[in-house]
């Protein structure tokens, strides 16, 4: 019995485990395989950070443009004082100042300053918002922002430009007695230049001035014809 149990012992024994050579070659076969992998993600790791990358500056492009499109469209005509005869609405190429209803879950009850205004920081140009509680104010008075959120940096460039009720395009909008009809939202690449498709427009909901209100009738006091124009005006066709 134990003649027999001895040679078994041994076959079974030199059949066990891996051989010097086997133990070489899975050690080169793994080799090879981790460095394949290594290649494929070298290649495809870039793409992906680059593809992320792109989204996610076109996620905060379309989030700064609705905030844009969202704010100047609910511009007030109103002036900074009793005295002023035009209502606050400064616009430039590469900004915009203007007065709407105070927004936020802790802003009080009134009016705000706001300001859309193109700044450079350690990173960069980036188009900025401010805001400014209201105050009556001398009509030369300088207003303090606060509040700066940056809403579109590069590469992306925005610039405005503003039309009336004859649908010219201008690049500024000051000392106007309403607001402009139309504010164009034009984005831009940065490096090229380039017009992207996806500007905007905002359509302010008011465009005529405050004295319409108190007119005898409101319908026929449109943007820029002073209620007095406008009664007398009736007057004669009746």
């Amino acid at each position: 019995m134990n003649r027999v149990a001895k040679p078994l012992h041994r076959t079974l024994a030199s059949e066990a485990g891996f051989t010097l050579l086997e133990v070489l070659l899975a050690t080169l076969l793994m080799t090879v395989i981790l460095a394949a992998l290594a290649t494929v993600t070298a290649q495809w790791l870039p793409n992906w950070n680059r593809g992320i990358a792109r989204v996610q500056r076109a996620e905060r492009l379309a989030t700064g443009l609705d905030r844009i499109v969202a704010d100047l469209s609910v511009a007030e005509q109103m002036t900074v004082n009793g005295d002023a005869k035009v209502p606050l609405f400064d616009g430039a190429e590469l900004s915009v100042t203007f007065l709407r209803t105070a927004l936020g879950p802790s802003a009080r009850p009134g009016l705000e300053f706001i300001r859309f205004i193109e700044k450079a920081d350690a990173q960069g140009l980036a188009l900025v918002r401010e805001r400014a509680p209201f105050q009556p104010m001398p009509t030369d008075g300088q207003i303090r922002f606060v509040d700066q959120v940056v809403l579109i940096r590069a590469p992306f460039r925005i610039s405005f430009a503003y039309a009336g009720s004859d649908r010219q395009w201008q690049p500024t909008w000051h000392g106007q007695s309403q607001l402009p009809e139309r504010i164009r939202i034009t984005v831009r690449d940065g490096a090229t230049g380039q017009v992207l498709a996806v500007s905007a427009a905002a359509l302010p909901h008011i465009n005529a001035p405050a004295e319409c209100a108190r007119a005898k009738n409101p319908t026929t006091c449109v943007a820029g014809t002073k209620p007095q124009q406008a009664e007398k005006k009736e007057e004669q066709q009746l």
